[in-house]
């Protein structure tokens, strides 16, 4: 497998990863009453809404970690390429 192909499954495995967290999240969401998607709307006041915003912030805090390195070895591997060339 070269370089590119294995920053490709990567960046696939982060992405798939991501978006389990966000179907697990709205799903548990839609267990609480009144759960909204709307991201403008007023910040809740509840303990229960603070969490799920909390776990949301978690979750896209590993998400980006992940994306960022998988957009490193995406850098890397085409840095290696053009080495090659």
């Amino acid at each position: 497998m070269d370089a590119v192909t294995a920053a490709k499954d990567r960046i696939d495995k982060a992405l798939g990863s991501l978006e389990r967290k966000i179907l697990d999240l709205k799903a548990r969401a839609a267990g609480v009453s009144g759960a909204d998607d709307d991201l403008f709307a007023p910040l809740p006041t509840s303990a229960d809404a603070a969490a799920r915003i909390a776990e949301l912030e978690a979750a896209a805090a590993d998400a980006a970690g992940a994306l960022g390195r998988a957009a490193d070895a995406v850098r890397e591997a085409l840095a290696e390429a053009e080495e090659r060339v």
